[in-house]
């Protein structure tokens, strides 16, 4: 629940809407994570209004669809700024981020997101951003970690889209497997519009790469890779972007089959444990709650719970600090392991990476169900 606030607020600001520009990218190539990150926005949003808002002031999400080009985040960002919302959530892809960040800092407008490239988040430069995902680092780590230490890989392949998140990516992954003491068979920035990625694959595999890694979000540039893979007769693992697993590459695949030996980032908060293959209790406490509102067959957990998650730091921002820019980012500043359904978040003046990386785990990628997975073999 929401904490009463220690000063009293004028009354016009308590009868106002808590107003969040919510950028996404509900159309276009990278929309697959977006819409699962959108409907735990809308959830979030419902859920705290059917409690009486926050001190009787209803959330409002302002929605911009940015079809994932950055130059229509920019003019998102510039209409949210405009119409004065109370604070951003999104975008929810690096590319478009990387576009809006210096815009949005300038406005000192709060601005919490789950994209990745580690430049996004300087607290110094950019005092209003936040992340509540983890950074690239810390996903770069565990696919590095996964590599070496369960497949036993000594070199790899690495793949990209030609997004700035993507180039990004692959660039600082080569950088990050090299210092490993791990080498670099082939590397390669796709569009992900591409239809046809046989060659990508048959280059890939006469390096003598022993593991693809991909970061990328488009579901239509996994998909093809993974047919690829099959068709030259390559059963290499893939390993890298959480939307390896994402519900929406099973239609598209020649064959289910396809889809094996293929291991996705995850996180302990939507990952099966144990013999009893059990949840978390927050996240099996949430799709408890919420199940019957919010479809997961073509989607992942983590995507709606990071969603409803921003919603809830920004409402509880405003409720115990109050929604000027200011209140909502020092209130940020303080929070030390705070409990969400997607994780723990703890912020300070100088760390707006807020993300516990011991939640940061490998899945199963074809495993899923509910949105959820099981933990990639080498785990405990």
């Amino acid at each position: 629940m929401v904490a009463a606030s220690i000063l009293p607020r004028p009354a016009i600001a308590q009868s106002q809407p808590i107003r969040i520009g919510w950028l996404v990218a509900l159309t276009g190539p990278i929309s697959a994570s977006a819409a699962g990150h959108h409907r735990g926005t809308i959830l979030g949003a419902e859920t705290i209004n059917a409690a009486g808002g926050v001190k009787g002031r209803r959330i409002e999400i302002v929605t911009q669809d940015t079809q994932g080009d950055p130059s229509k985040a920019v003019g998102g960002a510039q209409r949210m700024i405009a119409d004065k919302v109370d604070a951003l959530w999104g975008p929810t892809s690096s590319g478009e981020s990387l576009a809006i960040t210096a815009l949005v800092a300038k406005a000192k407008m709060p601005n919490i997101h789950p994209c990745v490239i580690d430049s996004l988040i300087e607290p110094l430069r950019y005092p209003n951003a936040f992340r509540s995902a983890p950074s690239n680092a810390q996903w770069d780590e565990a696919v590095r970690h996964y590599c070496r230490s369960v497949l036993k890989t000594k070199r790899v392949a690495l793949f990209g889209d030609t997004s700035a998140y993507g180039v990004n990516a692959v660039n600082d992954s080569a950088r990050s497997f090299v210092t490993d003491g791990m080498e670099i068979a082939d590397k390669a920035s796709i569009d992900p519009t591409q239809t046809d990625l046989l060659a990508d694959l048959r280059r890939a595999r006469e390096s003598g790469a022993e593991a693809v890694v991909l970061w990328s979000n488009s579901v239509g540039l996994v998909s093809r890779l993974l047919n690829a893979r099959a068709a030259v007769s390559w059963d290499v693992s893939v390993v890298g972007h959480p939307t390896l697993s994402s519900g929406a590459i099973g239609p598209q695949l020649a064959k289910l089959a396809n889809w094996e030996n293929v291991f996705a980032l995850g996180f302990r908060s939507s990952s099966h444990h144990g013999a009893g293959r059990t949840l978390p209790p927050r996240s099996q406490e949430f799709l408890q709650r919420f199940r019957d509102r919010v479809p997961l067959n073509d989607t992942l957990l983590w995507w709606v719970t990071c969603g409803f998650d921003a919603v809830s730091l920004i409402a509880e921002a405003a409720g115990n600090a109050g929604s000027a820019p200011s209140e909502i980012i020092g209130y940020w500043n303080t929070l030390k392991k705070r409990p969400g359904y997607f994780g723990e978040y703890s912020f300070s003046p100088n760390d707006h990476d807020g993300y516990n990386v011991k939640d940061v785990v490998m899945s199963v990628a074809n495993s899923g169900r509910d949105g959820t997975f099981d933990l990639a073999p080498g785990y405990g």
